[in-house]
Parts: C-alpha cells; sequence; structure tokens
C-alpha cells in the first residue's frame, strides 16, 4: 500500500521523510502521533525526541494518520519513503 502527502514545503517534506524511516537500519522511527493541530503534527520518535512537521492542509493530516496508524500499531511496516519536491510517497507493507 502506498499513500503520497503534501507537504507545506520542500523543507517539510525532507524532514517527514527522515523522521518516518531510517534505510539504513530498514526501520519505521515514528512511534505515536502525538497532537495535530489544524496541518501540523506533532510525532513521537524512537529515540523520545518529538518533532513537528507542517502539512500543505488538514486533509493531507487526515490522509497521513490514517494511513500511518496500522504502521504504528505495528500491523504494517514502512518499506520506503520518496521525496518529490514537497510530496512524499510512502509505501507500507
Amino acid at each position: 500500500m502506498k499513500v503520497r502527502v503534501s507537504c507545506d514545503d520542500k523543507y517539510e517534506a525532507q524532514k517527514l521523510s527522515s523522521l518516518l524511516f531510517i534505510k539504513d537500519a530498514n526501520e519505521t522511527f515514528i512511534t505515536a502521533i502525538l497532537n495535530v493541530v489544524g496541518n501540523e503534527l506533532v510525532v513521537a520518535l524512537k529515540d523520545k525526541s518529538a518533532h513537528s512537521v507542517l502539512l500543505k492542509d488538514e486533509t493531507q493530516v487526515e490522509i497521513f494518520v490514517d494511513f500511518i496508524q496500522s504502521v504504528i500499531d505495528k500491523e504494517h511496516k514502512i518499506v520506503s519513503t520518496v521525496v518529490f519536491e514537497q510530496d512524499v510517497e510512502i509505501v507500507k507493507v
């Protein structure tokens, strides 16, 4: 399954991609969604830190949260992320 979400800009897309998936370790780094305020997501990482990511709008936030929840619940696993300007394509199995 894959989804493409639009971020606020290219920097936010690169940040989201790097927070989501560590290619060298082949693991998902996000452990929880701590908060959603408008188009802003606050996520918790495995290292216990929290980071904010700005998506394009609230619809993109809903799409992302719905897609990533099964990964957080360990039902699925992210296998790749690709950045296309301000968009991030996320693939899970």
